[in-house]
C-alpha cells in the first residue's frame, strides 16, 4: 500500500498544480461530444498514411488509457463508450500553457478533445488535437500501475475498475442489455404487456425458497423481499389481462455459488388460455432470439461445446430421464433405496423422513441427471409433490403439466400449466405448510388472498420463468453468475481500502 500511496500523492500534487494554473479539474459545464471512437475509426479507415482532414472538426471525450511523451508532442489513447482512439497533442498546436497542463495528466484522467482526423505515417487513424479540456482528474491509478487487477474477487468488488481495464467485461454487459431487449421485443411483439408487481410481500410465495425478511415500522408488520412475482402476475390474469410479463429482481436467502446470487433477475410470463405446451414453444422462441441477440446465432460455443438453440428442443419426462440417465427404475425401488442413493446426507435434509418417494426421486434427479443435460432439453411431467402451483395431468394425477429447461447441466427455465382450482390450490399450500412445520425452511406459506383471487375464477393459462443471469452465463460463456451481474453480493471485508486525501 505504501507504493500505492506514493502514486496517489503524486496525483494530488498534480491536482494542486492544475488549480494553481487556474484549471478546474472537475468543471460543471457540459462538453459537446460530436463523435465516438468507433464511429471515427470506421469513417476514416480509408485515409492514406499521413493524410489529414483539417477541414473536418470533431470532438470526443473519454478516459486516457495510454500516454507516450515525445518531448514537444505526445501520443495518447482515449477510451469512450465505443472503444479507443489515438490522439496526437503537439505543443505548437495547443499552445505552451495548454501543453503544460497536458503534461500534468495521468492515465485514467477524463478529458475532452477537439481537433481533426488524420492517419499517422504508420497507418493509425487518429485525432490531431487543437484544444482539450480536463473533465475529471483521476486520483487513483489504474490497476496496471501498481498490482494489476488479477484478484477475481477484486474485479467483482470494484466492478467500475473492471469495466475500465477489461474490454471483454464491458462486452459481456453490453450483450446482457441486447439480450434483455430482444426478449422484451419478442414478448411485446406477441401481445404481452410488461407490468411491475410488488418487491415487498406480506406473505412470501410463488416459489419454494427461503425469503429475506424485513420490518415496516409504521404498519408494524413483517414484510418479505419477493422470492418470485408469480402469484401477483396470476392475480392479473384473474383481473382480465391475458398476456403479462415482468423482468425484475427476485431475492432468496440462500447460498452463494457460481450459479447462485441472493439477488438475481428473472423473466416471468403468463399467457391466458394457454398451457405448458404453449409456454414451452414461447420459451424455445425466446431463447432462440436471445442467442441471436448475443451475436452468435442459434448455435453458440460454450467452451468446446456447441449448443444448438434451434427449436424444437428435446423433451423427456422426469421419471424416464431418471431411469435412462440416472439408472433408477422408479416403480421398482423403495423409499429406503432412494435414501441410500442420495449423496446429500440426512443431516443436511432435516425433514428427510417426511419426504415422499416422489420427492426423494426429485432430489436424485438433481444429483444423477441434471449434470448430463447438455443440449437444450425440456424435462417434463414433474411429481405433484414438488410442483405446488402446477396443474395435474388429467390422465395421471400423480404428475403435473410442468417442465424445466436445462442447458449445460443448469436449470434455465421453469414453467407449467397454471393451477387454477382454488380447492386443489389450498390443499397444495397446506401440504407446504406441513413441510415447513417439519423443518423445511423453503416450504411455501398459505396465501389466503391468492386463494380468494382464484375463487373469482382464473382462466386456464401457461406460465414460465427464465433465469436471465444463468441464460447470460451460457450466451457469454461465463463460468460464474458473478460474471454477468454488475454488482454481485460479496462478503464485507474489515480492511476495505480507504481514500485519505491529505
Amino acid at each position: 500500500m505504501s507504493e500505492l500511496n506514493e502514486f496517489i500523492k503524486v496525483r494530488l500534487d498534480k491536482l494542486k498544480a492544475m488549480k494553481e494554473k487556474g484549471i478546474n479539474p472537475y468543471p460543471s459545464a457540459a462538453f459537446d461530444v460530436t463523435h465516438h471512437s468507433a464511429e471515427l475509426l470506421e469513417k476514416y479507415k480509408d485515409l492514406q498514411p499521413g493524410e489529414h482532414k483539417e477541414e473536418v472538426k470533431v470532438s470526443i471525450a473519454g478516459r486516457l488509457m495510454t500516454i507516450r511523451d515525445m518531448g514537444k508532442s505526445s501520443f495518447a489513447h482515449v477510451m469512450d463508450g465505443q472503444g479507443k482512439i489515438q490522439i496526437y497533442v503537439k505543443k505548437d498546436g495547443v499552445g505552451e500553457k495548454s501543453y503544460e497542463i497536458f503534461k500534468l495528466l495521468d492515465l485514467g484522467d477524463i478529458i475532452g478533445v477537439k481537433g481533426f482526423p488524420f492517419k499517422t505515417k504508420t497507418g493509425e487513424a487518429s485525432i490531431h488535437v487543437e484544444s482539450f479540456q480536463v473533465l475529471s482528474k483521476s486520483l487513483h491509478p489504474l490497476p496496471e500501475k501498481w498490482h494489476g487487477l488479477t484478484d477475481v474477487e477484486a474485479r467483482y468488488r470494484h466492478r467500475y475498475v473492471d469495466l475500465i481495464v477489461n474490454d471483454d467485461v464491458r462486452k459481456t454487459f453490453e450483450t446482457r442489455s441486447k439480450v434483455i431487449s430482444a426478449i422484451r421485443k419478442h414478448l411485446d411483439g406477441n401481445g404481452f404487456l410488461e407490468v411491475e408487481t410488488p418487491m415487498m410481500h406480506p406473505i412470501p410465495g410463488g416459489a419454494v425458497a427461503r425469503p429475506f425478511v424485513t420490518h415496516h415500522n409504521t404498519l408494524d408488520m413483517d414484510l418479505y423481499l419477493r422470492v418470485a412475482p408469480e402469484l401477483y402476475l396470476k392475480r392479473l390474469l384473474v383481473g382480465g389481462f391475458e398476456r403479462v410479463y415482468e423482468i425484475n429482481r427476485n431475492f432468496r436467502n440462500e447460498g452463494i455459488s457460481i450459479k447462485h446470487n441472493p439477488e438475481f433477475t428473472m423473466l416471468e410470463a403468463y399467457q391466458a388460455y394457454g398451457n405448458n405446451e404453449t409456454v414451452m414453444t414461447l420459451t424455445e422462441n425466446l431463447l432462440s432470439e436471445a442467442a441471436k441477440a448475443a451475436g452468435q446465432g442459434v448455435k453458440i460455443m460454450s467452451g468446446e461445446t456447441e449448443l444448438n438453440f434451434t427449436p424444437p428442443f428435446k423433451r423427456l419426462p422426469l421419471l424416464h430421464a431418471l431411469e435412462e440417465i440416472g439408472g433408477i427404475e422408479y416403480e421398482e425401488v423403495t423409499v429406503e433405496d432412494l435414501k441410500k442413493r442420495l449423496k446429500t446426507t440426512a443431516a443436511e435434509i432435516k425433514h428427510i423422513d417426511s419426504l415422499s418417494k416422489a420427492e426423494l426421486a426429485y432430489l436424485l434427479f438433481g444429483e444423477l441427471v441434471e449434470p448430463h443435460l447438455i443440449q437444450p432439453t425440456f424435462i417434463t411431467d414433474f411429481p405433484v409433490e414438488v410442483s405446488p402451483l402446477s396443474k395435474a395431468k388429467e390422465d395421471n394425477l400423480a404428475l403435473t403439466e410442468r417442465f424445466e429447461l436445462f442447458v449445460l447441466g443448469r436449470e434455465i427455465a421453469n414453467g407449467f400449466s397454471e393451477l387454477n382450482d382454488p380447492v386443489d390450490q389450498r390443499r397444495r399450500f397446506e401440504k407446504q405448510v406441513e413441510l415447513r412445520k417439519a423443518g423445511d425452511e423453503e416450504g411455501m406459506f398459505l396465501d389466503e388472498d391468492y386463494i380468494l383471487a382464484l375463487s373469482y375464477g382464473m382462466p386456464p393459462a401457461g406460465g414460465v420463468g427464465i433465469g436471465i443471469d444463468r441464460l447470460l452465463m451460457l450466451l457469454t460463456n461465463s463460468p460464474s453468475i458473478r460474471d454477468v451481474i454488475l454488482f454481485p453480493l460479496l462478503r464485507q471485508r474489515d480492511n476495505e481500502e480507504k481514500m485519505i486525501f491529505e
